[in-house]
């Protein structure tokens, strides 16, 4: 029929192409052929699933892959592998690409630690000054871009603020001199008490306390 019938209501001239691997722009040009007297020539598949002569076998695909997941080059992208073996006359480096595409290694080719569940430490106080956590807020004053610090050290267990201190300044000494003077003033005992913190830069300078800092 070469599609010069008209087609169902319901098909598209598109639809039917696809359904017979036919390439559209082939076809309405042998369509526009047939007033000619003359050997007919018979549509070209469509070039999805057109083999090319020189493409790659699946014996050279698998040795290309080989060497793009190979200890040396898998941390590599094909443009860099094209030039190092350059000499060897692998492939070419969009050749490189649609392989990757094709087994979905686009991405990352190294070797990958699997994916870990590390469990969340906490801390638990059953009674007042065991746990103390502190912080440093910005306070922003009148002034247009200054702010000033504010430290505050609660207890854990009963949410109560054991020391506080306001200061331009944001520094692990004055943090390191505010927890001392908390700890002497609740007369806590070396050991006794465990002080929870983020990773702030105050927070993990290296300074000297009388508690065990977690």
């Amino acid at each position: 029929m070469m599609m010069t019938e008209s087609l169902p209501k319901d098909i598209t001239e598109r639809l039917a192409c696809n359904v017979l691997n036919l390439c559209r722009n082939t076809v309405r040009s042998v369509r526009q052929r047939l007033s000619f007297i003359g050997p007919q020539k018979l549509p070209s598949r469509c070039r999805k699933s057109a083999g090319h002569p020189r493409a790659l076998g699946a014996k050279e695909q698998q040795q290309v892959l080989d060497v793009l997941n190979s200890k040396n080059h898998c941390n590599q992208p094909p443009m860099q592998v094209y030039h190092n073996l350059l000499q060897q006359g692998l492939c070419s480096v969009s050749t490189m690409h649609r392989l990757l595409r094709k087994h979905n290694l686009q991405g990352e080719r190294r070797a990958q630690r699997a994916p870990q569940s590390n469990r969340m430490p906490r801390l638990l106080a059953t009674a007042p000054h065991q746990v103390w956590t502190w912080d440093i807020a910005k306070l922003p004053t009148r002034k247009r871009g200054e702010y000033l610090s504010l430290y505050v050290v609660m207890d854990l267990f009963s949410r109560y603020i054991v020391a506080w201190m306001l200061s331009r300044k944001e520094n692990s000494a004055l943090s390191s001199q505010l927890i001392d003077e908390a700890v002497q003033r609740y007369d806590i005992g070396p050991g006794n008490l465990t002080l929870h913190q983020d990773r702030g830069a105050p927070m993990t300078a290296n300074v000297t306390w009388t508690c065990s800092p977690s």
